[in-house]
């Protein structure tokens, strides 16, 4: 239940069948997310986890075939710009795989634009308002939406001119960045990374949930956050990430990962 009104539709606009202060539909389980096969049936060395069959990968690995797969897919608004998540909990470490996607898609030729999510973090008198470890704030309020919208997707949206916000704010000093826009030229990549990005209708080309189990994150959580704990509960059911990603990657033990290994 959304408390205080806050909900997840986006604070300067509200998409199609979404109620202010409601948390919107969950989004459908995506094909994505159906059975690798081989010739003998589900490839030798998958793992069951629920109903995603897991492939071991090194990160390597992982990152060379998901650049491959961004580098290879046009906008589905026909725009010129490609937009993907990186979903992931703090300890999942969503800002590392965005970095080394940038890196290997600028290997491939592709501009990219890499935005960290906690760049948008509303001020703290909006955050704080309910205490300083309030799990609910911290799921409804502490990310800037709206200005996601603004700032990072309007932008890039079929005739808008490409110049992103990189950042809105800097939550230790608690005071704008005054960053200038950097503009991202035409077959670029946006890669936006952070924690509970999916469930706002950002209009993604690609998003990647890096999931880990309640026992991981909590082991994985250091001390003075493990309070954000319910709130990634709270994520998982309302906005079940796992069925809403194009591509899930299991990030348990980050030294051996195993994803989907969806194609699309």
């Amino acid at each position: 239940m959304i408390r205080r009104g806050a909900g997840h539709c986006p604070g300067y606009e509200v998409p199609p069948g979404c109620r202010v202060g409601s948390p919107g539909p969950v989004p459908a389980p995506r094909t994505a997310l159906l059975p690798l096969r081989g010739a003998t049936g589900v490839r030798a060395g998958t793992r069951h986890d629920g109903d995603v069959r897991l492939e071991p990968i090194t990160w390597e690995r992982l990152t060379g075939r998901l650049a491959d797969r961004i580098a290879a897919l046009e906008a589905v608004d026909g725009g010129p710009w490609l937009r993907v998540a990186v979903d992931g909990a703090p300890p999942a470490r969503p800002g590392a795989l965005a970095d080394r996607l940038a890196d290997a898609l600028r290997v491939r030729g592709r501009p990219v634009l890499v935005v960290a999510a906690d760049g948008f973090l509303r001020a703290a008198s909006l955050r704080f308002e309910y205490g300083k470890q309030d799990p609910d704030a911290y799921y409804d309020l502490w990310h800037d939406t709206g200005a996601l919208w603004r700032e990072v997707f309007h932008p890039l949206d079929p005739g808008g001119d490409g110049r992103v916000l990189p950042d809105l704010r800097d939550p230790e000093a608690d005071r704008s960045t005054r960053s200038e826009r950097v503009r991202l030229p035409p077959g670029g990549v946006l890669l936006l990374h952070g924690p509970l990005l999916l469930g706002h209708w950002f209009p993604f080309d690609l998003s990647v949930h890096l999931r880990l189990s309640e026992g991981a994150l909590e082991r994985r959580s250091e001390e003075g956050e493990r309070w954000t704990l319910p709130a990634f509960a709270r994520y998982a059911r309302e906005a079940a990430p796992e069925e809403a990603a194009d591509v899930v990657v299991r990030a348990d033990d980050p030294r051996h990962p195993a994803w989907n290994g969806s194609t699309g």
